[in-house]
């Protein structure tokens, strides 16, 4: 399942050597962007899911090294066998590091992709779209003379929004095949979702198997995500938190009013029921609202004057 491929250090705008914090910031950057609830372009929404992508494989050190190596087939070496680097090192597929990214992709049949499964598995084993899905399987390489004639599950993840997650929506996934054929699904996501949820497609797999997709919500640039609680931040003035206030909550649904009380400090956790992941039979989890106080950084002469007023009242702290 893939769409069209795109250099992740591209997608992020950074080096390929660049460090775990360069890639952190760019891709929060990147996120406040195009998120789809600021950014209304056309192109956002895919953009974000793009960038998303791109974070969930770079933030990973394994995931990572895997992919500087195999590019857009890097997740065909997530349960390769242990001498799957050996095996590229020695063929120099990415220039002994991150230089480029090893093809599986040959004419003829021949190649390097064919080298590799021989090398394992010989010749005139099952296909190659087996293998790997047996290896995904834990597998290994006992799946030589049973991967193409058994039937077999296949995991596999699936990277989800959380406007997704929250709504419900369906996605056509394209399943592509090692001979470049390819086959297309139609896979439901059901309202209330929740991160690392499993649904299953019957008969999707090798052989008659089922397709198992583990869900994966994409972080969000406004919300946080437990369980089916979600978490937010929100920005209070000093008066506010003294005095008590209503203050307008982003959710998922779209903004409510929230009771602040007096005395509240920076740092409080505010809840409001029902405003998180639908759970099924009208309810859903909550909203957390962690309160952030917020001082302006400029003042007029009125607001100083008071300030000072304040501080006068106040005495030494």
């Amino acid at each position: 399942m893939s769409l069209k491929f795109e250099d992740y250090y591209k997608v992020l705008g950074v080096a390929r050597d660049a460090s775990q914090d360069d890639i952190q910031r760019a891709y929060r950057k990147l996120a406040r962007q195009y998120h789809p609830d600021v950014n209304k372009s056309p192109e956002a929404e895919a953009r974000f899911k793009q960038v998303g992508e791109a974070y969930e494989v770079l933030k990973d050190p394994d995931k990572r090294k895997k992919y500087d190596v195999l590019g857009e087939n890097w997740k065909a070496g997530q349960q390769a066998p242990p001498q799957w680097e050996q095996f590229f090192g020695r063929q120099g597929g990415a220039g002994g590091g991150r230089g480029g990214a090893f093809n599986f992709r040959t004419s003829g049949g021949g190649g390097a992709f064919s080298d590799f499964f021989e090398m394992f598995f010989g010749s005139g084993g099952p296909s190659m779209e087996d293998i790997l899905n047996a290896q995904r399987q834990g597998n290994g390489s006992s799946a030589r003379g049973r991967a193409g004639s058994a039937r077999q599950d296949v995991r596999d993840n699936l990277r989800i929004t959380l406007e997704e997650a929250f709504h419900g929506g369906s996605r056509r996934l394209t399943m592509r095949r090692p001979d470049g054929s390819s086959r297309t699904i139609d896979v439901t996501v059901p309202r209330g979702a929740t991160d690392g949820k499993t649904i299953r497609l019957k008969g999707q797999g090798v052989g008659g198997g089922d397709l198992l997709l583990k869900l994966l919500i994409a972080p969000h640039a406004r919300f946080g995500i437990d369980g089916h609680n979600l978490t937010a931040t929100i920005d209070v003035q000093p008066w506010q938190a003294a005095l008590g206030a209503k203050v307008d909550v982003p959710t998922m649904a779209g903004e409510v009013n929230m009771t602040v009380p007096a005395g509240t400090s920076s740092g409080a956790k505010l809840r409001l029921k029902g405003r998180g992941l639908p759970k099924g039979n009208d309810e859903a989890g909550d909203l957390i609202a962690q309160v952030r106080v917020t001082v302006p950084k400029q003042l007029s002469d009125e607001q100083r004057a008071l300030y000072e007023q304040l501080r006068d009242v106040e005495g030494p702290v």
